[in-house]
């Protein structure tokens, strides 16, 4: 009898009543696959553009890209990787909200037995995110600045720790004087309530007039063009997602306007595509959260039938910290 798994799918691209909970079958794995029974799976904006259709994908979709588990069985080839391992991962395809699943081996690591299924499920694609901003998109050393936009909310945090642990000054936004403290809580030197102060004249004002070496930022449309504002001349603009809508078409000539400023539009997913790569990135992060540098911060937790409360709560951005699904 064919095995099944309870699996988030959308047949239509919408808001969060297009999310279906669904017995979909889940076989053996092929070479180079696993199976794993997820433990907790992530939550992340990435998953609200896909199921709007910002990020348009066949249809239907099961939906996520990070989970923890066990690994129950192992396809040909797979040889970092046994049945009865733990394990996480942020990857494509998705199909995450799921209770298990067979999915690429690649980019699945073997989870330390100080981490829990939980933290790992919401730390994956966060703090693999993390990892890639701070250390292979533009060159950054201890005593350099950067401004991190919605510093309060799951990647956010994490960057705030991470900027700490390596002498980088952290300026970061956010809506309100509650997750302004929280993000300085977590290592933020400083951070701006967007809401209430115009936050490219504070950094000017926090920096001297010279501003900041980069902007990371996922918001978008509502923060791009003053974004560019706080760089320093030649500073990296890295705009890595898009929470309030896409960046608009502008001229390039902007970026010589002022001061000869560099952009990029990163994705997790290039990064991580080569399994060495991914593997040390994931290495790298587990150094950060075994040893305290890096805490993870769970503020919120949702039955997977509950999905779409979960999706509303974080477009509505009333979350901090990573939220997780329970199977």
């Amino acid at each position: 009898m064919a095995q099944t798994a309870r699996t988030v799918v959308i047949h239509e691209f919408g808001g969060p009543e297009v999310l279906r909970l669904e017995d979909r079958p889940v076989g053996e794995p092929g070479p180079g696959q696993v199976r794993i029974r997820h433990k907790a799976c992530g939550l992340n904006f990435i998953d609200i553009y896909q199921r709007s259709g910002l990020y348009p994908n066949e249809l239907p979709l099961t939906m996520g890209m990070e989970a923890a588990g066990e690994i129950e069985a192992v396809g040909e080839g797979v040889d970092h990787l046994k049945p009865g391992d733990r394990a996480a991962y942020a990857a494509m395809p998705p199909g995450a909200y799921a209770e298990a699943r067979v999915m690429p081996a690649a980019q699945v690591c073997p989870l330390p037995d100080e981490i829990g299924f939980d933290t790992a499920a919401a730390m994956m694609l966060k703090g693999l995110t993390v990892q890639y901003l701070f250390h292979r998109t533009t060159p950054l050393q201890r005593g350099d600045s950067v401004l991190f936009h919605a510093a309060a909310g799951g990647v956010g945090l994490i960057a705030c720790q991470w900027a700490r642990s390596e002498g980088i000054t952290l300026i970061g936004t956010a809506g309100s004087d509650e997750k302004c403290k929280l993000a300085l809580d977590h290592g933020a030197a400083h951070c701006i309530n967007y809401r209430t102060q115009d936050f490219a004249g504070e950094v000017r004002r926090l920096t001297g007039g010279k501003g900041v070496d980069a902007v990371m930022d996922s918001v978008g449309a509502d923060t791009f063009e003053g974004s560019l504002d706080c760089l320093k001349p030649l500073g990296m603009m890295i705009s890595f997602g898009n929470a309030s809508g896409p960046v608009p078409p502008f001229s390039l000539a902007v970026l010589a306007q002022k001061g000869s400023l560099r952009i990029t539009r990163p994705t997790l997913f290039t990064h991580i595509a080569d399994h060495a790569v991914c593997m040390e990135m994931a290495a790298r992060l587990f150094d950060k959260v075994r040893s305290g540098d890096v805490k993870i911060r769970i503020d919120q937790r949702f039955a997977l039938d509950r999905v779409a409360d979960a999706h509303r709560a974080l477009e509505a951005r009333k979350t901090t910290g990573s939220t997780i699904l329970e199977p």
